[in-house]
């Protein structure tokens, strides 16, 4: 899957990115009242919607029509599920229905089953699409991985079936999905509590002549980067993962710790199978690596960040947020673009302010994302107005 999330990929794409955000921004425009100039949306329903829409184009060109509130096969096919009392099923599980991989699943009733049937027929026509797709034209996910799997310098045993290709997408829509939609959202409640840094970001988005940036001019701002960094640093979508062991090993500590027997310990000796939770929201609000206000909102520590955080092995920007190593997220660019993006094309449109009082907006902790809504409701309110330049 690497192909697909190269620069030059992500370059193609941030088109995509930007044509939905300016759909976002026109939907938000509707629902401003003439006589108040204010507009009420709900910020975690409308980002969900956008990111939607952008991982049907970009993962494998199947337009879901999310922002237009119009129903497709697809949708039909989700709202069937949620209908049918399985309310409690996460988005990831939901995805992998579209796949081959849904057999597997238990069917309980006739519109999980009629909702099987149809995301199994629309990921088959899907891949053939992709397999008649130019390789030279090939953008989605699903046409870059087809095209590799035909290149032939591939060995005949690396080749994979047409289920394994298609079973290779539910985790890139799941995890581009909702990690993206979510960590937006939490990016503008930040910019609700800071209007200084609100402020500054409009203005520097409007210092720029276009309403259609590409991939390097939305990475030469500056402030646009801190930000979304610093939303990344601080609201980690999914703020935790895990790793089983391969084999035996000893595992060195930053720092000793004294057991319960008056031992100190300066490293772990673990156990083959034996399974680690990596804290990823803990290591980037460390403060004895970002300091005293590790818990605050502030993009200005990104001109100049402690030396401490230097050894934090993220694959980008000395974060956790998307691991690093070998396991490391592969969509880290499809996401900060995507969220640089959605940010230009809103802060420097409309004015944000927080609905409801900022104590009842709670972290809601589920799988796979944790998110902020308000409290007894699965929403985030925000008011809107618009700039007037």
């Amino acid at each position: 899957m690497n192909p697909a999330f190269g620069p030059a990929q992500i370059r193609a794409l941030t088109k995509i990115f930007v044509d939905k955000s300016i759909e976002l921004r026109d939907a938000w425009v509707n629902t401003i009242e003439n006589d108040s100039g204010v507009g009420r949306v709900d910020a975690l329903m409308w980002l969900t919607r956008m990111t939607l829409d952008v991982i049907g184009q970009a993962g494998f060109n199947y337009n879901f029509q999310a922002l237009q509130g119009e129903p497709n096969e697809l949708n039909v096919a989700f709202s069937h599920i949620f209908e049918s009392g399985s309310s409690q099923m996460d988005l990831p599980v939901l995805l992998k229905l579209f796949f081959p991989i849904l057999r597997f699943l238990p069917e309980t009733n006739g519109a999980i089953r009629k909702a099987q049937a149809t995301m199994s027929r629309i990921g088959k026509r899907l891949l053939s699409d992709a397999k008649a797709t130019d390789e030279k034209n090939a953008k989605d996910l699903l046409s870059l991985l087809v095209s590799s799997n035909k290149s032939k310098d591939l060995a005949e045993n690396q080749r994979l079936t047409d289920d394994k290709i298609l079973a290779q997408v539910p985790t890139f829509l799941a995890a581009g999905h909702e990690t993206t939609s979510t960590a937006t959202t939490w990016a503008l409640l930040a910019l609700t509590d800071n209007v200084e840094a609100q402020t500054k970001l409009r203005e520097e988005t409007l210092s720029v002549s276009t309403d259609m940036p590409t991939m390097e001019q939305l990475n030469a701002l500056p402030y646009l980067d801190a930000v979304v960094r610093e939303a990344l640093r601080l609201y980690a979508p999914v703020s935790e993962t895990s790793r089983v062991l391969a084999k035996d090993d000893v595992i060195p500590l930053g720092e000793p710790f004294t057991d319960k027997n008056g031992v100190v310990h300066h490293e772990v000796r673990a156990k083959k199978g034996q399974e680690f939770i990596v804290s990823i929201a803990a290591l980037n609000r460390d403060k004895t690596l970002w300091g005293d206000d590790a818990d605050d909102f502030k993009p200005e520590r990104w001109e100049k960040i402690p030396e401490a955080v230097s050894s934090i092995p993220g694959v980008t920007n000395n974060i956790m947020t998307f691991l690093g190593g070998a396991h490391a997220c592969i969509g880290w660019r499809f996401s900060i673009i995507e969220m640089k993006a959605l940010l230009f094309v809103l802060v420097r449109s409309f004015e944000f302010e927080l609905e409801v009082p900022r104590k009842d907006v709670l972290n809601k902790k589920g799988f796979p994302v944790q998110r902020p809504m308000v409290k007894g409701e699965n929403k985030l309110p925000l008011l809107i107005r618009t700039v007037i330049i």
